[in-house]
């Protein structure tokens, strides 16, 4: 193991890689490493504390850089020793992109490789990270949305291993179906679009009039792939988070130039926030974190979802803007993600996934678990999250609508989680 270690304001880090098996079901085979980085009061690095483990949202998603101390990360340091690994295929860890899905001779193989980066495969390189590097010591996760999905895998597959779980804004509807997801979400962000021309009424012409320009022509992003309307629309995931109307109204209100031009530094910025191009994972994986058992083939449900919905239609005005959903034109307009349409057709075809939740082993859960909800989660439906929370054992919800999706960045979400543990018992040690 080739260890680094450095002081940051407040913090003391050390970082080290942790070789894995690539499948799980065959340990011999291919390995790929995944990425740790710890954090911990510098006074205390050399004490024996709890350890915190940190589920990143996603899917796909890598581990936060922190440039200071604050939110969530500010809170737990002086209680825990928090380890942070990237998700495998992110960040430092052995990463995907165009290049290596462009190496399989076809998308079957490709799809079939994309399988290996599911929630059950990251529990067991937590796992294994956790009793070879820790001495098997028990640790409590925060997990932060498609964290908490892991969060229900981990629950199943391991519960020993874990003090205690918290999750913000993470709590899946299970059983896993992304069409009734996807019913609720629509829904959501119809309502965020219009609380979006509600608080900016001028906003309403202006979308409307750069709808209009990119359905006329031929418009290009810097990289040289299209920007459609479709592709327009998804800024609408923006809408999902605290500061996210304000950013949309910026970006909106300085991208149309006088004579009817798009500023290149909105054409700039539209390409950065569409294209996913430190995240690829993001969208090829956004419907297979759905799979659990025979539950498939989902064949695009998010897409399938929006026929039905015509308000949704590029014509229309006000313009509706979209979400976190993946479509299949993605992987056609979106210049990094074309090397994973063959993969992305395939999954969505697969029948059956490997199994993520065990609902006995869920019911009887002992470890304490509290879940904030988000009572106006454009992402993650509340009521779906409360009926998940009704079946799991010894767990709490806090339901709020003082917070948005990113509400753990507020610096208070997860010390009210760690009061509910703590006046139920506390930690399991």
């Amino acid at each position: 193991m080739s260890l680094v270690e450095y002081p940051q304001p407040g913090a003391w880090v050390r970082e080290f890689f942790v070789d894995v098996p690539l499948n799980w079901a065959d340990p011999d085979g291919e390995s790929i490493q995944v990425f740790v980085r710890e954090y911990v009061d510098p006074d205390r690095r050399h004490d024996d504390l709890p350890l915190l483990t940190f589920l990143q949202g996603g899917p796909g998603g890598a581990n936060p850089r922190p440039v200071g101390l604050s939110g969530w990360l500010a809170e737990a340091l002086p209680h825990y020793r928090v380890v942070m690994v990237d998700q495998r295929g992110t960040g430092r860890s052995t990463p995907i992109d165009g290049t290596v899905i462009s190496a399989f001779p076809d998308g079957r193989a490709a799809g079939d490789h994309l399988l290996n980066f599911r929630a059950d495969s990251i529990v067991r390189d937590l796992e294994h990270v956790r009793t070879t590097r820790y001495d098997g010591k028990k640790w409590a996760t925060l997990a932060q949305s498609f964290g908490g999905w892991i969060t229900l895998t981990y629950l199943s597959m391991a519960p020993e291993a874990l003090s205690a779980g918290y999750v913000c804004g993470g709590i899946p509807g299970t059983p896993a179906d992304p069409d009734e997801v996807y019913r609720r979400t629509f829904t959501r962000v119809a309502g965020k679009t219009a609380d979006f021309y509600r608080r900016y009424p001028q906003d309403v012409e202006t979308v409307s009039a750069i709808a209009d320009i990119l359905a006329a022509g031929d418009v290009k992003l810097p990289d040289g792939s299209p920007l459609s309307v479709r592709r327009f629309q998804t800024l609408g995931n923006d809408l999902g988070f605290g500061p996210g109307h304000q950013r949309l109204h910026w970006l909106i209100s300085e991208g149309l130039l006088p004579g009817g031009r798009l500023s290149d530094a909105f054409l700039e910025t539209v390409l950065l926030k569409t294209s996913n191009a430190g995240n690829p994972l993001f969208w090829t994986l956004q419907e297979t974190i759905y799979g659990d058992g025979a539950n498939g083939p989902f064949r695009w449900s998010a897409q399938r979802e929006r026929d039905r919905r015509p308000e949704f239609g590029e014509d229309r005005r006000p313009l509706l803007f979209t979400s976190e959903m993946a479509f299949p034109w993605l992987f056609e307009e979106v210049a990094l993600l074309r090397p994973f349409a063959p993969a992305m057709h395939a999954l969505a075809e697969q029948q059956t996934w490997s199994p993520l939740y065990d609902p006995a082993v869920l019911a009887a859960n002992e470890v304490p678990l509290a879940a904030a909800v988000y009572a106006d989660d454009v992402f993650v439906d509340a009521d779906l999250s409360r009926d998940t929370l009704s079946r799991l054992g010894n767990a709490q919800a806090w339901v709020t609508n003082e917070f948005e999706h990113d509400g753990i960045g507020s610096g208070r979400v997860f010390s009210q989680l760690r009061e509910m543990v703590r006046d139920r018992g506390g930690e399991l040690r």
